[in-house]
């Protein structure tokens, strides 16, 4: 056999877990290559290297150069690069995922699809960010009220604690500059946070798009996830950052987020509250942490999962000595143009299995002008 030219990846189940990383780089104004297992980033003041394995995220602003060979650093270890706009206010895609079972995924799913058991996340995600307030039987307009007025109550702490004015929440997705000093580090900081959150989710194999209380947005679930910390981390911080009249609020945010993430160790948290409202108590027991290497299984109903790569047919091969044309005339083709269709002939009775019962129609009256068989 040929040997494939190349550094062979590593396998899935010795890379470094996601809690375990570290949170996010961001770049800006620089060549991001590779170096033997490290990314190397380079500016005018000089390289620094990073060990793949060991980044969660790496967040490319304006002036960020990449090449090949550091993606396909970034990809084999499974750390997720994040495309960003200036200073962050944007969002254009991802990389790779470090899950390979799609366990989490599908309990996501099963619980977005009922209206019942959405609205039961949602409760429990209100009741994480505001602990003293009871949530039980609460709809979702009497939720979205009662956060309202607790977000705000949040601000006008925060306000009072630093002594920074507070007019309220106020920014444009188009002109970041158009707002506050404290409106601007909110957004900066808010969208380090978000960056992190969905490297998280996607680490974990989870959809971001996929919100209980956030819809109809690619980034519905990142939002959900991300307001369960930005009471406590980027609402004190970004009102901390003008009170202290730093030069750059923006920039000053994302360290600050950094800083406060690696203190309190964001991901863990992170991982286990997605892990705790997608599974049941019972699940996070049987779904480990660990990345195992799951083979490809296939569904089978009521009996459950099958292994791929097998083939499960019980009945002998086809005797082709059966197969007729049959000549159809197609509604859509031009000029009453006819298709030919190969039917076995000793299985018209299960022809009425699909269905159909135009096509059905259409075969048994083909059928009884080909035999001239009309009363």
């Amino acid at each position: 056999m040929t040997k494939i030219p190349g550094v062979k990846p590593p396998p899935l189940t010795s890379l470094v877990r996601v809690q375990d990383r570290l949170t996010f780089l961001y770049t800006e104004h620089c060549v991001v290559n590779r170096a033997d297992n490290a990314v190397t980033i380079t500016d005018s003041r000089g390289t620094v290297h990073v060990p793949a394995a060991a980044l969660s995220v790496l967040m490319l602003g304006p002036g960020s150069n990449i090449t090949y060979a550091a993606i396909c650093l970034l990809a084999e270890s499974r750390s997720t690069c994040i495309w960003v706009g200036e200073r962050g206010v944007r969002y254009y895609c991802h990389g790779a995922s470090l899950a390979q079972s799609t366990h989490l995924l599908e309990a996501q799913a099963k619980l977005v699809s009922s209206e019942r058991t959405r609205v039961k996340i949602a409760r429990r995600m209100y009741a994480m960010r505001f602990p003293n307030e009871k949530t039980d039987g609460l709809t979702m307009q009497q939720l979205l009220g009662k956060e309202g007025t607790r977000v705000r109550r949040a601000y006008e702490r925060e306000s009072k604690r630093t002594g920074v004015p507070w007019a309220g929440r106020s920014y444009k997705t188009t002109d970041f500059d158009n707002a506050d000093e404290v409106n601007r580090a909110l957004s900066a900081a808010n969208t380090a946070l978000y960056g992190v959150v969905h490297a998280v989710i996607v680490a974990l194999g989870c959809s971001p798009g996929l919100g209980f209380i956030h819809a109809r947005n690619e980034r519905s679930f990142v939002y959900d996830i991300a307001d369960l910390y930005k009471v406590d981390i980027t609402v004190p911080l970004a009102f901390d950052l003008v009170a202290e009249q730093v030069p750059d609020v923006t920039v000053a945010a994302r360290r600050g987020i950094r800083d406060r993430m690696k203190d309190g160790r964001f991901l863990q948290r992170c991982v286990r509250d997605v892990r705790s409202l997608l599974l049941t108590s019972e699940e996070l027991e049987e779904v480990p942490l660990a990345v195992k290497d799951i083979t490809t299984q296939l569904w089978s109903g009521a009996s459950g999962y099958k292994a791929g790569g097998r083939n499960y047919s019980t009945e002998p091969d086809a005797d082709d000595s059966n197969v007729v044309d049959i000549p159809i005339v197609s509604s859509g083709a031009s000029d009453g143009a006819e298709i030919a269709v190969s039917v076995d002939d000793g299985e018209f009775d299960s022809f009425e299995d699909f269905g159909d019962a135009t096509l059905r129609e259409e075969y048994n009256g083909q059928s009884e002008t080909d035999s001239g068989g009309s009363e």
